[in-house]
């Protein structure tokens, strides 16, 4: 059985493809691979291993060999699902890899912004603390995590775990009814717990019901302390409305690891905002990319080859 890996760059340094080539005949492997080439380095092959390659209809009609796709991420999008299906092509993703990698990620975010640390940093930077008329600089106030709410848009396995791990610090942890769900949802609505709030974090997907989730309207019940912190994907915040409450000083602080469009090649607000003096971190999508959790998409990728096998 011949496999194609279109874009094994993606992956990142490090990474033990042997899981994989041990279930295949022949492993073809590609660092970078376009639209346009997908077609042609597919050709002949039974399986396409695909992290975020477009797979569209054009291309899938042209590939009578294939019978297996590999996705080396959770979401599909990029795959013409229809097409697949119709075709007799099985699909198949890899899901629950990153949850420890994530989690720890959403904490550090978590901490730096209670902790003030992009304007700490700063301060020292800029000589302050050299300055201060005292042994230590309090000119930004810490919010300490014992007894604080944390409110958490999304209850899967990453979700739970953020919260599992924000108990160890004392918090109380709330989870919000699905958004879109809420009138068949037992728990209450992000908009009933956002008053009550002092740390927001979400882990839900990106859907007509979440996209910008949190808006203008949701941040005007925030308490100005509150810290808002996204680790789903971008789009289910306004960021430009949640900047602007950070600058106005209507909320306490504003992480995000995801951006509507990345990479983000034509700039964003939250981008050129880095350089304000304001309680902001930006992380360049890296909350999933331990080594561990790198190796683990191999892994259960294999897995998915063993299956399909075994049909």
């Amino acid at each position: 059985m011949k496999a194609v890996l279109l874009d094994a760059a993606s992956l990142g340094p490090g990474i033990d493809l042997a899981p994989i080539r041990q279930r295949v005949d022949t492993l073809e492997v590609h660092d970078v691979t376009t639209r346009e080439q997908a077609t042609g380095r597919l050709a002949g092959a039974e399986v396409a291993i695909v992290n975020k390659v477009v797979l569209d209809a054009p291309t899938l009609e042209a590939l009578p060999d294939l019978k297996q796709i590999c996705v080396l991420a959770t979401g599909t999008n990029n795959i013409d699902m229809t097409t697949a299906d119709r075709l007799g092509i099985r699909i198949d993703n890899v899901t629950g890899y990153g949850t420890a990698s994530v989690a720890q990620h959403t904490l550090m975010l978590m901490l730096a912004l209670a902790t003030r640390l992009p304007c700490y940093q700063r301060d020292v930077a800029q000589g302050r603390w050299r300055e201060s008329r005292f042994f230590c600089l309090m000119d930004h106030p810490i919010l300490q995590l014992e007894g604080k709410h944390l409110v958490i848009v999304g209850q899967g396995e990453l979700g739970t775990r953020v919260g599992q791990l924000a108990e160890a610090f004392g918090m109380r942890v709330s989870f919000t009814a699905r958004p879109g769900n809420e009138a068949q949802d037992t728990r209450p609505g992000l908009r009933e717990l956002a008053p009550q709030a002092d740390v927001i974090s979400l882990h839900c997907p990106l859907t007509e019901a979440t996209h910008h989730l949190v808006d203008n309207e949701l941040l005007t019940s925030f308490r100005s302390d509150t810290l808002l912190i996204n680790c789903a994907r971008g789009g289910v915040i306004d960021e430009v409305a949640a900047l602007d409450a950070l600058r106005a000083g209507h909320l306490g602080g504003f992480g995000v690891d995801v951006l509507p469009v990345e990479p983000p090649r034509d700039g964003h607000p939250l981008l050129e905002a880095l350089s304000e003096a304001l309680n902001l971190i930006v992380t360049p999508h890296s909350a999933w990319i331990t080594p561990e959790a790198r190796q683990k998409i191999i892994s259960l990728t294999a897995d998915n080859l063993d299956a399909f096998l075994m049909r």
